[in-house]
């Protein structure tokens, strides 16, 4: 069988609706998502998730992991740490050995549970940050599960991503939407998993079973899209693009009525244990897809 593309690009976001890191070599899998990805994520005094919906600000904070994060198996030590900056604030350290404190009445979107503190220092970092009270949790897999939507994907769980384990999209997509824009936008205002190149405009969201590095994927929906891709990620400040263009050549009348994608959602429906990687310029093979968008969950 032919590869239908080749894994381009692979972006981890181990703070919720921060910036990414754009790993060198590869990234280990876990049924959850790639490791280290929204594991954290910023409340405020009532235990809400903040995204860049509600505080755009957060496009600026940068994470930065050790290299050895994303090698097979790495566990971290006392010394390991993750390296949080932002314009205008010191850098914060955060230790990757878990937190004993607990933070009850944490919520993001319809999920709500206990998680783990990060404690005063990352607490204080982000109120001053953001202007406003705001704590740094850990998401708790010893004690929480947040399964995501059965009519999609029964049985699969995420942690503090908005909706399903990874999110794929194509060059070739961002590239031909960029020939309809004045000013071309960069891959991060997606925030995908996984990018991939090689296969013609849109034809992700075809694919229903995709093979990866021995990796088995499910495509399961659709991906909906919200206010983030119209926020610049370098400057926090939001816009009427790409939504106004994606609207006349991506939904609503042209697709499938009141529907917005860009994109694809991704479970890994092999064995669903830890010990497997994505590589950079890994072949992606096409398994099974349906004909037309029309035809694909949304």
């Amino acid at each position: 069988m032919e590869a239908a593309a080749k894994v381009k690009s692979i972006f981890v976001y181990p703070i919720k609706s921060c910036r990414g890191i754009s790993v060198s070599q590869q990234a280990p899998l876990t049924p959850t998502g790639f490791r280290w990805d929204r594991q954290w994520m910023v409340i405020n005094n009532n235990g809400r998730a903040y995204t860049q919906r509600n505080e755009p600000k957060l496009a600026l904070v940068e994470t930065e992991l050790p290299n050895e994060a994303f090698l097979e198996g790495w566990e971290p030590t006392g010394r390991s740490f993750m390296v949080i900056r932002a314009p205008g604030m010191q850098a914060l350290k955060i230790s990757l050995s878990k937190p004993r404190d607990i933070a009850d009445g944490v919520s993001v979107w319809e999920w709500c549970g206990s998680a783990l503190a990060e404690g005063a220092e990352a607490s204080n970092w982000f109120t001053n940050y953001l202007g406003k009270p705001s704590r740094l949790v850990r998401y708790n897999a010893e004690s929480e599960t947040r399964p995501v939507d059965p009519k999609y994907a029964a049985g699969e769980k995420i942690m503090f991503s908005d909706c399903y384990p990874f999110m794929l999209l194509s060059q070739g997509s961002l590239d031909a939407l960029n020939k309809l824009l004045k000013e071309p936008i960069p891959i991060n205002r997606f925030r995908p998993n996984i990018l991939v190149d090689g296969c013609e405009p849109f034809s992700e969201d075809l694919w229903m079973g995709i093979r990866i590095n021995n990796c088995t994927f499910q495509g399961v929906k659709l991906c909906d899209r919200c206010k983030v891709p119209t926020i610049n990620q370098d400057t926090g400040v939001a816009g009427p693009e790409p939504s106004e263009t994606l609207r006349q050549i991506r939904s609503d009348k042209v697709l499938r009525p009141n529907q917005k994608q860009q994109g694809k959602n991704l479970v890994w429906k092999d064995n669903l244990s830890n010990g497997k990687v994505l590589k950079l310029g890994d072949p992606v093979f096409v398994m099974r897809k349906v004909n037309s968008a029309a035809e694909a969950a949304a």
